[in-house]
């Protein structure tokens, strides 16, 4: 099975936008009693989340994984910092380019995989306005020849 492919719970669409992805890495999250049953219920936000490597391993910072309904005393604190586990050789590789000036660690979606939930995590290179505003650009243009096409395709 590829990466990042199962049932997609949380996407965070601005990662694309903010950053240029270079390579992407499949990793575990250590999760707490309700927390799963709240993420099978889809109720995950990755929105300004983040994760570093601090003493050889990997956290995830800021993902807002909201309480569940029936958890009552057993529920978790919605934003505490979760571990994310990856394998040695993948934390190396990460803690040599995050030492790298302008590379970050995004989470790009969280999904379910063989009932297990993953995070799809993303290296970065931050992008500047002017990459920003060329994407839209793009993005615009490209728009545009698919309706022209479409109105093409529609007339004959």
């Amino acid at each position: 099975m590829p990466k990042g492919s199962g049932k997609v719970i949380a996407q965070n669409k601005k990662a694309n936008h903010d950053y240029f992805i270079e390579e992407t890495f499949e990793a575990g999250i250590v999760l707490q009693g309700t927390e799963i049953k709240s993420l099978r219920a889809g109720r995950a936000n990755l929105k300004d989340s983040f994760a570093r490597v601090q003493n050889g391993e990997v956290f995830l910072h800021n993902m807002h994984i909201s309480p569940y309904e029936q958890g009552n005393r057993y529920n978790h604190d919605p934003v505490r910092t979760r571990k994310l586990l990856l394998h040695k050789k993948e934390i190396n590789k990460l803690i040599g380019e995050t030492k790298e000036s302008g590379y970050s660690l995004v989470p790009i979606k969280i999904y379910l995989k063989n009932g297990f939930a993953k995070i799809l995590l993303g290296l970065g290179k931050g992008k500047k306005k002017y990459d920003k505003r060329q994407d839209l650009k793009r993005k615009d243009a490209d728009r545009s020849i698919q309706r022209a096409l479409a109105d093409r395709q529609k007339g004959v």
